[in-house]
C-alpha cells in the first residue's frame, strides 16, 4: 500500500502519474485508490522552498490523504511518479507491504 498527502489542487496530476507507473490495478480496473480530506500542518525552516505556506511559521493547509497499492515491482516507479508530479520538496510517503490472500 502507499499512503501520502497532496494539496486538492495537485490531487489529480499526481493520481495520474502514480496510475501511468503502475499503482491501483485491480483486474479490469485502473486508477483506483481511496482519498480523504484532512489539514496538513508544518513549520518551514528558513532555508526551506515550501509550495505552499510560509516560512518559518506554523501552516494548515488542506491536503488530500491518498491511499493506493501497487505490485512490489513496480513501487520503485510508483514512488518516483509520485515524487516527480508532487509540489513538496519533500513529500511523505508510507509504503506498506501487504498480503495477498493466498498468504493467509
Amino acid at each position: 500500500m502507499v499512503v501520502f498527502s497532496v494539496p486538492p489542487m495537485h490531487l489529480d496530476a499526481v493520481l495520474n502519474a502514480m496510475a501511468e507507473a503502475g499503482a491501483g490495478e485491480i483486474g479490469e480496473y485502473t486508477h483506483c485508490s481511496y482519498t480523504s480530506a484532512g489539514l496538513g500542518r508544518f513549520k518551514p525552516s528558513a532555508e526551506a522552498n515550501p509550495a505552499v505556506g510560509t516560512r518559518k511559521k506554523m501552516n494548515t493547509v488542506p491536503e488530500v490523504r491518498v491511499e493506493t497499492f501497487c505490485p512490489r515491482e513496480r513501487a520503485q516507479a510508483v514512488v518516483a511518479a509520485i515524487r516527480e508530479a508532487h509540489p513538496y520538496e519533500e513529500p511523505v510517503l508510507y509504503l506498506i507491504p501487504l498480503l495477498s490472500e493466498n498468504e493467509l
